[in-house]
């Protein structure tokens, strides 16, 4: 075995993959440049370190389980008037996450609610934190299917050990009891624990519509809002408005 191998084999078992993959183009670098012991030294850990961190990336992107790729980049400011790019872009240092509050997207089919959260959800993973993507429909079958296994409390917990939340399209379909109950545990857990971004196509004070139950809205209505951001936002339909002058 040659020395650049058993030094490839030591870095693996030390298990630094991308330094023993990249070694022989660091070591022409290092030459090429003329860097000094500890200049190689430091390129060495950088290179791991960046490759490890884009590894985490794709991982927790892969766990948030997001519909479809849609970013803030994409999204146009030009249609949806009633919230501006400065707005969003503030919450992209991601304060709200650390601080533990929630965003609100509230407005009719099509006008980018979901854009919206899908965005700053890859955003946030690109920033490092955990982040989960779920259909409201989808998370109460979730919960229920849960429930019926005699595992609500494992599932939630589980739930809760991402620093943000996704709930999208809460209002679409009335819920039944037993859902009520199991989305305010969920909801009463993340309270000041974690983060939610929520869109949906009521305003609170028609929350009661499809939980039909005041006494559940309430509490879920009083445990989202507290330390909220929330975005009305208005227009005609973007889908709609696409399908029409294509």
């Amino acid at each position: 075995m040659s020395q650049l191998e058993q030094t490839v084999s030591r870095y693996r078992s030390l298990r630094l993959s991308a330094a023993a993959d990249e070694l022989i183009n660091l070591l022409a670098e290092a030459e090429a440049n003329e860097m000094s012991y500890l200049g190689f030294a430091d390129r060495l850990a950088e290179h791991e370190l960046v490759q490890r961190q884009d590894k985490r990336i794709r991982r927790n992107r892969k766990m948030a389980a997001f519909p479809a790729e849609k970013r803030l980049e994409g999204f146009d400011y030009r249609h949806q008037t009633t919230i501006t790019k400065r707005q969003v872009n503030a919450l992209l240092d991601f304060q709200f996450i650390d601080e533990r509050n929630n965003l609100v997207f509230i407005g009719p089919p099509g006008v980018g609610k979901t854009h919206l959260a899908i965005g700053i959800g890859y955003k946030a993973v690109e920033a490092g934190y955990r982040v989960l993507f779920r259909n409201a429909l989808d998370l109460v079958e979730e919960l229920e299917l849960a429930e019926m296994k005699g595992e609500l409390k494992k599932r939630v917990s589980a739930l809760a050990k991402y620093d943000l939340l996704i709930i999208d399209e809460l209002g679409y379909l009335p819920m039944t009891r037993q859902a009520r109950y199991n989305l305010f545990q969920l909801i009463n857990s993340l309270y000041e624990y974690r983060s939610i971004i929520l869109t949906t196509n009521k305003d609170f004070t028609s929350w009661g519509e499809f939980f039909h139950d005041d006494n559940v809205a309430v509490p879920i209505i009083d445990r989202v809002i507290h330390h909220s951001h929330i975005f009305m936002l208005g227009g005609e339909s973007y889908r709609l408005k696409q399908k029409t002058t294509s």
